[in-house]
């Protein structure tokens, strides 16, 4: 093979670089041109698309839990500022969906609630459905003034009975919170532990003596 015809091999592989990078680029640019012309209805479509075509089933986790509900899909669309009328309306759906203790207590074990509080297992591909959830509430809420790290997003819950009382009816606020969040606010951030399933009802009970016992660390110091 002589040299004029390596240079001309050399030549066209050049030619199909640039011609594929040409390409990349183009369809870069055009991208947003294509989402700048769909309507905000396509491009969730579309984003959902992307989601389920990407994430895969995969031990307790499926693809389903990407499935948002009338109250997440109304939260995800007006970024957390539903319309009052809305607002309303599905809180007391969520609000009427909540299963109070048929025996009409309230309270567990604080002990037991303090483990659940700093638990955060649960949920995960690799978590087998037969163990127990934890509440992981220290990822959110400070629950007592020794704790060293506690998460923001949720309010503080040092000395919540100290603050609110120790009536049945803090108790059954407490209750319904844990149970279903969104029942007293919207778009809260919280995760509806007992709508959802994700805790039972004895461990909402033994989270709500960890902030209603005068014996409990929230309520301690």
């Amino acid at each position: 093979m002589n040299a004029i015809s390596v240079m001309g091999k050399n030549n066209m592989k050049a030619k199909w670089l640039v011609g594929g990078a040409m390409v990349l680029a183009l369809a870069s640019l055009a991208a947003p041109v294509q989402a700048a012309d769909m309507s905000d209805a396509e491009l969730d479509a579309a984003t959902v698309s992307m989601l389920k075509r990407d994430f895969r089933d995969k031990g307790i986790a499926k693809v389903e839990r990407l499935n948002q509900d009338e109250v997440q899909a109304l939260c995800t669309k007006t970024l957390n500022k539903p319309s009052r009328q809305d607002q309303e309306r599905l809180q007391k759906q969520q609000e009427a969906a909540i299963k109070w203790p048929a025996d009409g207590k309230f309270m567990g074990d604080w002990k037991a609630g303090e483990k659940l509080a700093q638990s955060g297992k649960g949920m995960t591909w690799s978590d087998s459905p037969d163990d127990p959830n934890g509440g992981n509430c220290y990822n959110c809420h400070q629950l007592s003034s020794k704790e060293i790290a506690f998460g923001t997003i949720g309010p503080s819950l040092l000395h919540f009975a100290k603050k609110r009382g120790d009536s049945v009816e803090v108790m059954r606020y407490a209750y319904g919170y844990i149970y279903n969040a969104k029942a007293f606010s919207i778009c809260a951030n919280m995760p509806r532990f007992g709508h959802m399933g994700l805790l039972t009802e004895a461990q909402i009970k033994d989270l709500v003596a960890l902030l209603m016992d005068p014996q409990s660390p929230v309520n301690k110091d």
